[in-house]
């Protein structure tokens, strides 16, 4: 990212993430949505605040502008996406003092594939018409963008609104504020930012955007506008119809003149094949042939996503038994699924892009002789367009992955109270103090929250456990307003000290809502009908991660690999050598070729029956939805779970490399009456191998080891290859390729057949023979780059000794250091500056006489030159430096000044890229020593007292000229 920017080829675009819900509007015909719903409280609350809004902009004039509005965005079948912060709807990371909406996209889908508008265009088009703006800040320079990450280190932990966006104005480029303020509207805790690459034009756009579309008055600002969102819940608080019809009432005709999506909820549900007869239709244009292939591909490979479909009662008066229209919802079950899709696009570059909210108007109907030749016609495009990759296909293609690449940035005084506190309590309240304590620690060692605010967090998290269960007993606080009880906890414990403060952020001023929240039926999530996404609600305690697992509970070890990893051998091994694991807990192993029924379910009954025992999964567990259920085994059993996998370097797309392929597949081939039959009896050994190595098709190996670690917090690793290995001989690299090309050949075509099936039979019979026989030819080198097993057992066996003692150490899924920056400085080697004072000692009376006595050994172990401290200079001085990070500056001590109460050596800072390094400290110094309670910052002080008579100099002559690097600290 910062590569790009630096080489003029992109911008980084940064905005303030909103702690609000999904909202998309699309006019009254084309329907208002959350995330993955519609017709419910959720919708109803965002059409009323939109609508509420463009009263505020255009006053009298409104409803006229409503009017116009709809009109435009239905013509041209454009869909507005918000960000909707209300605080009826539920508590979230804190209670907005005002319902409001920022749009956040802009997406025209009339012609073809949908078109986002860039950020200027969606400044400009909202400002047209009065639509509330996020604030966006670019950056365009390596050092502006070095400079915001670095902001971003500084903040992560303590950032609060005002400090962020200060800082940030500061360092970027160009600045377009918000129409919302965020401390005006939300309050001072910021849920995050988002940060995307864009074109390197944007920045001049949108000088011009910002020029050309000054910031638009309002109009109906001190006007009467009746009730507001807040006093209509309160009013209507029946049951959730009643406030979905006061909302829509208030919100007048002329804005939302239809209410059937609403009003009929209860029948809007199609018939299943709804979806099988869109697939079998023939396309009546191009969008439509896009999205069948879409959805084709995302069923043919088994995506976790749903498709429902529901009866549009919009077109009602135009329906008929020939003419249906309905709606479809294309709701995306995991993250996975995106990311499974996007490498589905990286093969087939015509593919339309996957959305997080994605809605379909479906029209089926029987055309007449007419119309069908006109579709006929155009058809024949179609085809070539969706089967050839022709010009439009490699148009409506990904012009630029990179444009594709978003981070979203949170910041720990947000993460404390959704997902330490909210999304703790069902912990807190079910399973006690201790389970609470787990979940939280581990939450805090995924994010790589440092040291320092662990504890800080802890001491507060334990304190916030103990007060709500004495107030609220055996009765779990409602997610819906903890913040009801949180905020009053912890503006007092803010209020005790500084530190405090820092770590809460801000509190107080709470808003109260049980008066007036939203009701919310058949317990829905705050965004209609969505499971959380895992990081707001982690599906499992996975108490792997305790300080020490305790013995009063179970413990699963499951095997997230390929068959030949020798996961059975060594669960035997474990099960065989009593105390292996260090543990007196009963172990039993469960082989999945000898389990009849379904196989996960079985563990799960073992773990209620035997809660304190060790359970050995002996079963290939290699995707996100067997890894979910062994989570909420964890959940509803209390048990931990260890992932066991092969060790290997893997690709950017496998976890597993050709090498380990080759071993898994030589050792199968090598069994002998195999339970499941996968042996070398077997005439599709390699077919098999192949199936299951697809299985991780689309994760890298350390997207793979980051997503168990995350899931489970731990990871012990097969020591599988040897390190000092030969490389791969070509021909089984030759042969491997061409079964991985069969089987894309295969699957493409027949999907989930056998190989025994299709048009590929010959092509299979000719391979297995060939993959066999260049195995045993190569069986010398394959038994030869392997580790002894009984090495393999040992080092598995220590490592889940460790994991049960607590001994274990989480790996890192985070590379940066966040939230411990408090200064830049230039690091110098101790050894040279040691070398210097002795050296000086020998050249002169003043400089021997005071250092004779000094424990210098002692005190220089590290030295630096400051270069900016967090706390003097502030954030974006500090961040100023990040431009430099780990680069070599020369620096040249010229001077030493002493009093009997410190010394510091005078430095005069090179430069970097013939690029002056300047320090932000008016005088630049190494300091050396201080006496007995002294601070070290005090030697600034040197210059002044030697001007008073009250320090001695000694000048270096010729100055020494030492070699540091930037670094932060």
């Amino acid at each position: 990212m910062i590569e790009m920017v630096s080489k003029g080829l992109a911008t980084l675009e940064v905005s303030l993430k909103h702690s609000g819900s999904l909202f998309m509007y699309a006019g009254n015909e084309g329907g208002a949505y959350a995330k993955n719903s519609f017709g419910n409280i959720y919708t109803a609350v965002g059409v009323f605040v939109l609508g509420r809004m463009f009263h505020e902009a255009w006053g009298s004039k409104a409803g006229e502008k409503q009017a116009q509005f709809n009109d435009f965005i239905e013509r041209n079948c454009i869909c507005i996406s918000m960000e909707l912060v209300t605080a009826v709807l539920g508590d979230h990371g804190q209670r907005p003092r005002e319902d409001y909406a920022v749009v956040t996209a802009v997406t025209e889908l009339g012609n073809g594939k949908p078109k986002f508008y860039s950020t200027p265009e969606v400044i400009a088009f909202c400002r047209k018409w009065r639509l509330p703006t996020n604030h966006v800040w670019l950056f365009s320079t390596r050092k502006s963008v070095t400079s915001f990450f670095a902001a971003y280190d500084l903040l992560c932990e303590e950032g609060t609104a005002t400090s962020v966006c200060r800082a940030l104005d500061e360092v970027a480029d160009i600045s377009a504020p918000g129409s919302k303020d965020h401390i005006t509207v939300q309050g001072e805790i910021l849920e995050g930012l988002v940060a995307r690459i864009v074109s390197h034009e944007s920045s001049k756009h949108m000088e011009e955007v910002l020029k050309d579309h000054p910031p638009p008055s309002a109009d109906g600002a001190g006007m009467d506008l009746g009730p507001s969102l807040r006093e209509i819940c309160a009013a209507n608080r029946l049951d959730e119809k009643q406030q979905i019809k006061a909302l829509l009432l208030k919100v007048g005709s002329s804005f939302c003149p239809d209410h059937s999506d609403w009003c009929d909820s209860h029948s809007r549900n199609a018939d299943r094949s709804v979806l099988t007869k869109f697939l079998q239709a023939h396309p009546a244009d191009y969008s439509t042939a896009k999205l069948q292939e879409m959805i084709r591909l995302m069923k043919e490979k088994r995506f976790p996503a749903a498709f429902k479909c529901y009866h549009n009662f919009h077109k009602a008066e135009s329906m008929s038994s020939d003419n249906l229209f309905y709606k479809m919802v294309i709701h995306v079950h995991s993250d996975s699924g995106f990311r499974r899709y996007q490498k589905e696009m990286r093969h087939k570059p015509g593919l339309w892009p996957l959305y997080r909210g994605f809605f379909v108007d479906v029209n089926l109907f029987k055309a007449n002789k007419e119309r069908a030749a006109g579709i006929a016609k155009s058809n024949n495009d179609i085809v070539g367009h969706v089967n050839n990759g022709s010009s439009r296909s490699t148009i409506d293609g990904l012009a630029n992955e990179d444009a594709n690449l978003m981070i979203k940035l949170k910041f720990l005084t947000y993460k404390l109270r959704t997902f330490l506190i909210r999304n703790g309590l069902s912990i807190l309240f079910k399973d006690g103090p201790a389970a609470y304590r787990a979940y939280y620690l581990r939450q805090m060692k995924i994010w790589g929250t440092s040291a320092g605010k662990q504890r800080e967090l802890s001491k507060m998290l334990d304190e916030w456990a103990v007060y709500i269960r004495r107030k609220c007993g055996n009765r779990q606080l409602s997610s819906a307003i903890y913040l009801s009880e949180a905020e009053p906890f912890l503006e007092q414990y803010a209020k005790r000290s500084p530190e405090n403060q820092a770590l809460i952020g801000s509190a107080g001023n709470l808003v109260k809502t049980e008066d007036f929240l939203a009701v919310v039926e058949g317990g829905m999530d705050e965004e209609g009908d969505l499971a959380t996404e895992r990081e707001e609600a982690p599906a499992s305690l996975s108490p792997s991660v305790k300080d020490t697992i305790q013995k009063t509970e179970g413990l699963i070890v499951f095997f997230p690999g390929i068959p030949g990893c020798a996961k059975s051998a060594l669960c035997k091994e474990l099960l065989n050598t009593p105390g292996r694991l260090g543990d007196d807990r009963p172990v039993q192993s469960l082989m999945g070729d000898l389990i009849k029924g379904r196989y996960w379910p079985k563990i799960a009954d073992e773990c209620r029956k035997k809660p304190y025992s060790i359970i050995l999964a002996d079963k290939n567990a290699p995707n996100e939805e067997v890894w979910k259920q062994i989570e909420n085994m964890c959940h509803s059993t209390r048990a931990s779970a260890v992932p066991v996998i092969p060790d290997s370097e893997g690709t950017d797309s496998n976890p597993f490399a050709l090498d380990a392929l080759a071993v898994f597949m030589f050792r199968v081939l090598q069994r002998d009456n195999h339970p499941g039959n996968l042996d070398k009896s077997s005439p599709n050994v390699g077919y098999v191998m192949l199936m299951f190595y697809h299985l991780y098709d689309g994760k890298s190996r350390k997207y793979f080891e980051d997503e168990l670690v995350e899931r489970f917090g731990s990871l012990v690793k097969i020591p599988l290859l040897k390190p000092d290995r030969s490389p791969l001989p070509a021909s089984l690299i030759s042969v491997l390729e061409e079964g991985l090309n069969l089987y894309n050949l295969h699957t493409e075509r027949h999907g989930r057949w056998e190989s025994n099936k299709g048009s590929y039979v010959q092509e299979w019979a000719k391979w297995e023979k060939k993959l066999r026989d260049t195995l045993s030819a190569n069986a010398e080198y394959l038994n030869s780059i392997q580790v002894p097993f009984e090495f393999a057992v040992q080092q598995v066996s220590e490592q889940l000794r460790k994991i049960a003692k607590g001994d274990y150490t989480i790996p890192s899924t985070e590379k940066r250091k966040l939230g411990t920056v408090v200064f830049a400085a230039v690091d110098l080697p101790a050894a040279e500056i040691q070398g210097l004072l002795n050296k000086l000692s020998g050249m002169n009376s003043k400089a021997e006489a005071f250092l004779k006595d000094k424990p210098m050994d002692n005190f220089l172990r590290k030295a630096h030159v400051t270069l900016a401290h967090k706390k003097s200079h502030g954030v974006s001085a500090v961040a100023s430096y990040g431009l430099y990070l780990h680069r070599q500056v020369p620096v040249e001590l010229n001077a030493l000044l002493f009093t009997d109460k410190m010394a510091a050596l005078q430095a005069q800072l090179g430069s970097i890229d013939d690029e002056k390094i300047v320090s932000k400290n008016e005088w630049p110094h190494v300091t050396i020593w201080t006496g007995e309670g002294v601070p070290p910052k005090e030697a600034n002080t040197l210059p002044q007292l030697l001007s008073e008579g009250k320090a001695t100099v000694v000048e270096i002559n010729p100055p020494l000229t030492v070699s540091g690097t930037v670094e932060f600290y």
